[in-house]
């Protein structure tokens, strides 16, 4: 009865060592390709690469109504799943403030953290009267119709938002005066830009290096907290008087439902990664800044940004 005993103690073992552990999954909101897969490839390989996680993660592609699907699907179907990571970024908070989710809040999820972004910029023709975001904004202010600004995004998205963000806080009062043409991508921008059919171009740093580099415009802002690595000459807006960050941050958010230790875990897990040389190459590799904002402080800059991106939105008629 003994021996009986021990083997089925000693086989439960065994099965138990056999069972592998809970993998973390990442659900990319888009096929792949692109910066949510890539978010949830660079951070899931590295999360294995330095211990945080026991198992390789997983990553599912969830493509959608520009992240819409994979939000309902979490906020709905797995709402306490604590081995569940999603891929975010500016576009996802931009499109909540908007009620581009069908309906869906920011409050559903939790909003983990973000250790990198491509940091917006403001862009100008190399033969632009304009030196300075100052000389530009003077002149906005002087007489709205007078520039024209491009952008890769569609009216009311991420890149209209830049420009709007730093007029506001120059003190334009109807900021729907302010002159916005969407295009097909930060490259056409940039050429209505310096081709003259539009006086500047907001977008993201990544889109604009070869052009910086060759000479055909000038960069008069880039909306971080610092000045970016590699691009040391650039001013921020904030050097300039002007108190806005916007950068394509990447990121992660969890199911709105899992416990505060859980969420605890994953910022602690973020940080590590945020920390790891891993991820300064992976940055480097890809042109991206640095932009860590983790656990709570980064919750409360999201509910900051969805608010301001909502009050901006309604001010142009995106939404009522």
């Amino acid at each position: 009865m003994t021996r009986l005993t021990l083997s089925a103690l000693s086989l439960g073992a065994l099965a138990a060592l056999a069972v592998p552990a809970a993998a973390t999954e990442c659900i990319a909101p888009a096929n792949p390709g692109g910066g949510w897969d890539f978010t949830c490839r660079q951070i899931g390989r590295i999360l294995y690469e330095i211990g945080e996680v026991p198992a390789p993660v997983v990553v599912t592609n969830m493509a959608g109504a520009g992240g819409g699907v994979a939000y309902a699907n979490v906020a709905n179907e797995r709402n306490t799943d604590e081995d569940l990571i999603v891929a975010a970024s500016s576009a996802t908070t931009t499109r909540l403030a908007q009620n581009a989710f069908g309906g869906a809040t920011a409050d559903q999820v939790r909003f983990v953290g973000s250790i990198g972004g491509d940091p917006g910029v403001i862009v100008v023709a190399n033969d632009s009267p304009f030196q300075s975001l100052n000389d530009l904004v003077d002149a906005v202010l002087a007489d709205p119709a007078s520039v024209a600004f491009a952008g890769g995004s569609a009216v009311g998205g991420f890149d209209h938002m830049k420009p709007l963000q730093i007029l506001q806080a120059a003190g334009l009062e109807d900021i729907r005066q302010v002159r916005y043409i969407g295009v097909d991508g930060g490259a056409d921008a940039i050429t209505q830009t310096v081709g003259g059919f539009t006086q500047a171009m907001t977008g993201d740093m990544s889109e604009i290096v070869g052009f910086v580099r060759s000479g055909e415009v000038r960069v008069l802002a880039v909306l971080t907290e610092e000045r970016v690595p590699g691009f040391d000459d650039i001013p921020t807006a904030r050097e300039q008087g002007y108190d806005v960050a916007a950068v394509n941050w990447r990121g992660l958010y969890v199911p709105g439902g899992i416990s505060d230790e859980a969420f605890q875990a994953w910022a602690d897990r973020l940080t590590a990664v945020a920390n790891s040389a891993q991820w300064q190459e992976a940055m480097t590799a890809n042109g991206l800044a640095p932009f860590t904002r983790v656990g709570d402080e980064f919750q409360t800059w999201i509910d900051g940004v969805i608010a301001q991106t909502q009050e901006l939105s309604r001010e142009i008629g995106v939404i009522q």
